[in-house]
């Protein structure tokens, strides 16, 4: 299997998914140090590049002070600079990812498959720039580099702002700048920033080359076991014949493409490397009717500027009438503005694999798998993300980001977040934030985006704690789910098609964590003393081990630093000042086991729940079902649940919770229903924050008092006070003034059982 081959050489991540029958599985390369100083090497060089193009505008006349003379020329200037920075960092980190790559394709081989090669740039401009310059004598025996640096000392050379400026007035009386010549209307070069681009150059080229990709696969397999179907017309081989070893420039025919595929799909190489100039209408499958019929392994080795490109290349390996599906393998590093170039093919795979994420089973009815090959997060242009960026710039402003302030960040990346003070209501978008990361030395970029993806990850946290997540379509899956009963909730008048509301009761078994398990999961993020942080809540006797979660982003850009408590049956979590003011503490092993073992004796075998699904006719009536929570679930009910099905009904819909049901019906103008328990109820106030109002006029409250969150009664008289003591309630004295909380779910069932709910 790939996966076993390559987790051996520690090439891969192991995250693999199905896709339509196509597995994908990443690729990540791990920057050796070399890589790493050369590539901090060109970060700096760019930081200098860019102070000293901001010097040569200045120098040459084009900006004076804070005044910029010549938009247009400034404008041109920085432009090229943004546009050669973004691609040279591309093609670099391109080249960088090859040992990885070539030692996969070498596993492949020896493993019987095929590996194609997806990319996109092929060096040709850049060749035959080099190519032009060394003399036709020397073709057959060349001594030349071929690498992405030499696109920046282009910019360098006939980019850089050298030409000096001289000033005159508009006829608005505005001071402007225009190119200077002499008398015979030639440019008057400034020489400041001509010995600027020149130090620029020198120290650009003394730095290691990195070949570009295309030559390093070529030359590394040898050109007779690697077909290129690309656009180049030439190229630089390495030969070996009777003059020996060397580099020469060959021609390709017009013809070579169409003879390089039929190579690879007979067999006779079976390395193939394709650009999207090269591939256009061409097939690479496991053809049945070709010899080659060997799995193919799909590296996408350079997705492109374009994910829906990048897509249409893996349609090149996958195909009807193959002898097997291919395995598409998006090749990365672990540099983390990389993600620029793989953050939209990751959302549109995601989105190629949303029936088969359906068939996917869910172990709750109101949650979601987690075993996707691109989690949400990796996804930098969900809403969740392009939240969590504009919480980052916050927190930058307001100096929360440990080494950085917006000054600092501005200087480093030439993005401006701040304007008179404040921040801009127009923020750089996320595209240009990741290329900007990009030209950052390896470390700081890593620490920015580790603070970008804590955001995103406690945003998606709070989503699916509020439980507006959208997962798709999922498989609920359970012990039992019995059809508890049925509506119909609307008629279509022309087809009379239904719209149904199904209640289903729900049956988990409950497998509580037994101690052993909690100590190893306690072992993994120990305490200070580098044992398992073990609590008990000194009030309801409950164990617990203590663990971080993750930190709750607020709107400000402030974090809140929270707790987990792994408890036998479930996983709480609170904001650390919460805990501290709690009565959880630290125990010793003995006692926190004697607790733990006790409650694992009084939990049930099992957990029973209900949900209900709107479901059958849906598109007519979407606007009168909540707007919030729009999950919808698939379901197969236990045989016989269902009036007249000998076996189980399969169902599917939209799924709504007790407090939802009240409203639907309500909004279909239908009396009584399902009344609420008071576990439902409970969860409807705390865990979501929604206020219910009581037949009697009292109204359940979610208040948040000490750090805490709490069920408050609102409305009793003080003669009502020993009544819902009695049915364990609590009365406490805030501010002078008696406030009566009911702190679990059993207090509100007996409360609803004597003053149910208003309909």
């Amino acid at each position: 299997m790939v996966a076993r081959d390559l987790k051996a050489l520690g090439l891969y991540q192991a995250r693999a998914l199905a896709y339509d029958g196509i597995e994908v599985d990443i690729l990540e390369h791990p920057l050796t140090p070399e890589q790493r100083r050369i590539y901090d090497a060109y970060a700096g060089a760019f930081k200098v590049i860019h102070a000293n193009i901001e010097a040569a505008l200045e120098a040459t006349g084009i900006v004076q002070g804070e005044d910029t003379l010549n938009k247009n020329a400034k404008s041109a200037a920085l432009s090229a600079f943004e546009g050669t920075k973004q691609r040279f960092f591309g093609h670099l980190l391109t080249g960088m990812k090859c040992p990885s790559l070539i030692r996969a394709v070498e596993a492949d081989l020896d493993a019987g498959r095929s590996a194609v090669v997806q990319l996109v740039s092929t060096g040709e401009a850049l060749m035959e720039r080099r190519i032009a310059e060394i003399p036709a004598s020397e073709w057959d025996d060349l001594n030349i580099d071929l690498t992405p640096r030499d696109g920046i000392l282009s910019f360098l050379m006939h980019a850089f702002p050298v030409q000096l400026q001289e000033p005159f007035t508009d006829d608005d009386g505005n001071l402007m700048s225009r190119p200077a010549t002499d008398a015979d209307g030639n440019p008057i070069v400034c020489k400041e920033a001509e010995e600027q681009r020149d130090a620029l150059i020198e120290k650009l080229a003394a730095l290691p080359p990195v070949p570009t990709a295309l030559d390093q696969i070529v030359q590394k397999f040898g050109h007779e076991a690697v077909a290129e179907v690309t656009g180049r017309s030439r190229r630089v081989l390495r030969i070996v014949d009777g003059k020996g070893e060397r580099l020469a420039l060959r021609s390709r025919p017009a013809s070579a493409n169409l003879a390089e595929t039929a190579a690879f799909m007979d067999g006779e190489k079976r390395i193939l490397v394709f650009s999207m100039a090269g591939g256009t209408g061409r097939s690479y499958h496991a053809d049945l009717s070709c010899a080659n019929t060997e799995r193919r392994i799909h590296y996408l080795l350079e997705p492109g500027w374009r994910a829906d490109q990048a897509i249409q290349g893996l349609g090149r390996t996958h195909r009807t009438h193959q002898a097997s599906a291919p395995l598409f393998r998006p090749v990365t590093t672990d540099v983390k503005g990389e993600r620029r170039f793989i953050a939209t093919i990751a959302r549109r795979l995601d989105s190629l694999g949303a029936i088969t994420r359906g068939q996917r089973d869910s172990q709750t009815a109101m949650g979601g798998s987690d075993a996707a090959l691109f989690r949400e997060s990796d996804n930098l242009e969900s809403d969740y993300a392009r939240a969590a960026l504009r919480q980052f710039y916050s927190a930058l402003w307001r100096g929360r980001i440990e080494g950085w302030n917006a000054e600092r960040f501005q200087e480093s990346t030439g993005l401006k977040i701040v304007h008179e003070g404040g921040l801009k209501d127009e923020l750089p978008p996320m595209p240009k934030f990741l290329n900007r990361l990009l030209a950052l030395p390896i470390a700081e970029q890593n620490q920015l985006f580790a603070e970008l993806e804590e955001r995103i990850a406690a945003n998606i946290e709070q989503a699916i704690e509020a439980g507006s997540y959208e997962v798709g379509v999922e498989t609920v899956t359970a012990d039992s789910l019995t059809v508890a009963g049925r509506e119909t909730l609307y008629e279509h008048p022309g087809t009379g098609a239904a719209t149904e509301l199904v209640e289903i009761v729900r049956r988990d078994r409950l497998v509580p964590l037994t101690a052993e398990s909690a100590l190893e999961i306690g072992n993994r993020d120990p305490g200070p003393d580098g044992q398992p942080r073990l609590v008990v809540n000194t009030r309801s006797k409950r164990a617990a081990v203590l663990l971080p979660a993750p930190s709750r982003m607020l709107d400000d850009g402030g974090v809140q630093e929270r707790v987990q408590l792994i408890r036998p049956a479930t996983r709480d979590r609170m904001a650390q000042a919460e805990f501290v003011a709690s009565n959880w503490g630290r125990t010793d092993e003995g006692h926190w086991r004697m607790l733990w073992d006790h409650e694992i004796r009084e939990l049930p075998s099992h957990r029973e729940s209900r949900f209900w699904l709107a479901s059958g006719l849906l598109l007519p009536v979407w606007d009168r079902l909540p707007a919030e929570n729009m999950r919808v679930r698939r379901l197969t009910s236990d045989p016989g649940s269902s009036p007249g099905q000998a076996t189980g009904e399969s169902l599917i819909g939209r799924v709504l919770d007790a407090e939802q049901v009240q409203s639907v019906r309500a909004g279909f103008g239908l009396d009584g229903g399902p009344a609420m328990t008071g576990a439902e109820a409970f969860a409807a106030v705390m865990e979501r924050g929604n206020a219910l109002s009581l037949a009697n006029g009292w109204r359940l409250a979610r208040r948040r008092l000490m750090g805490r969150d709490r069920i408050e009664i609102e409305g009793p008289a003080d003669t009502d006070l020993p009544a819902l003591r009695r049915m364990g309630c609590t009365v406490e004295i805030v501010s002078f003034r008696a406030r009566i909380f009911a702190p679990n779910a059993a207090a509100l069932e007996r409360i609803l059982d004597r003053w149910p709910l208003a309909a």
